[in-house]
Parts: structure tokens; sequence; C-alpha cells
């Protein structure tokens, strides 16, 4: 059977008990840049996905990104901070640490630190600085042991030159005049 027009008439729809405030499942993104900091970037979206999205994109572009859910009535509640210029420079410095062919960073190496890197990185290059700086006081004292060894080298030769000199200096026995032989002179057919 239909209902009658009356019955239509006075029936209503129950009431579904949910919060019915606008605006609930509301996601923020803002961002801002230490070059412009009076310009910051607000991003409000429903959608939690592309929110995240955003919040990794803006922190890649170096900016220091604040991911917000709404509480509702336009207040908003803080859930990740991200700053973007430290996760660049992080980056950076491993890239740097490869590049420099030092040790990767280890892993119980200060973990909850945001610059275990960079600092790795700094300690890594002074280490590096200090034994560059040993090898090359070990080169310079080789190099004064060398110069050492050939100057006493060269002083004894010339000690031998001095004593010696005279004796070098002097024509052999055999050309002097004195012991030269006196040619004959003969004739052809006694050859």
């Amino acid at each position: 059977m239909s209902p009658t027009s009356k019955q239509a008439r006075t029936h209503h729809r129950r009431a579904v008990p949910t919060d019915r405030t606008k605006n609930v499942q509301l996601w923020r993104v803002e961002a801002s840049w230490d070059h412009r900091p009076d310009d910051p970037v607000v991003i409000r979206t429903s959608d939690k996905k592309r929110a995240r999205r955003k919040v990794t994109e803006l922190a890649d572009k170096g900016a220091y990104v604040i991911f917000q859910e709404h509480t509702g009535w336009d207040t908003w509640r803080t859930l990740r901070e991200v700053d973007g210029t430290a996760l660049l420079a992080e980056r950076d410095a491993e890239q740097a640490l490869a590049r420099a062919g030092h040790s990767r960073t280890p892993a119980g190496y200060r973990p909850d630190a945001e610059d275990r890197h960079r600092t790795w990185l700094a300690w890594m290059d002074a280490r590096a600085e200090a034994d560059r700086a040993e090898a090359d006081r070990a080169e310079a004292e080789r190099a004064a042991r060398e110069q050492a060894e050939a100057d006493a080298r060269r002083h004894r030769l010339a000690t031998e030159v001095r004593t010696h000199a005279r004796a070098l200096m002097t024509a052999p026995a055999n050309v002097r005049p004195e012991n030269r032989r006196r040619a004959r002179h003969i004739t052809g057919a006694q050859r």
C-alpha cells in the first residue's frame, strides 16, 4: 500500500548524530622561507595525502613547514613541524661525506640529532686535516733528512776534491817532461 499524502507529510527522516561542524576534516600546510618570512605559503585541503605531499615538497624547497589539523571553529592543532633548510643541509652533508671519501655516518652516532651528518662531516674533515698535517710534517722531516744527507755527501766530496786536487790537476807521470823518453831517430830499414 502506498502511503497517503497526509502520512507522507508527517514522516520526517531521523537526524543522524554526527558532528555537523563545518570543515572539521580540513588540513592546513604553512610554509615560510628565511629570505621571505612575511610572505608564507598557506595550503588548505580536505585531502590528507595531498597535504602530506605538499609538506615534503615544500620542505625539499628549503621552507620551514607547519602541518596542522583543523579542530573546529577556525582553530588548528599542529601535528608536525619540518625544518626544510636543516634537511637540505643534512642531505648536502651526507653527499659531501661521499664526495670526500669519508665513511658514512654510523647508525649509532647521535641517532636523534637533526644535525648528525653535519657534525660527523665536520669531525671527519677535522680528522682528515690532522692526518694531512701529520703527513705534511712527516714529508717535511723526510725532505729535511734527504737534504742533510745530500749536504753531507756534497761536503765529503768537496773535502776529497780539496785533498786530492793537486794530484788531480797534475799530469800523469808518463806525460811529464822529466819522465818522457826521447824518441830515437832511426832509419826506415831498421824497423
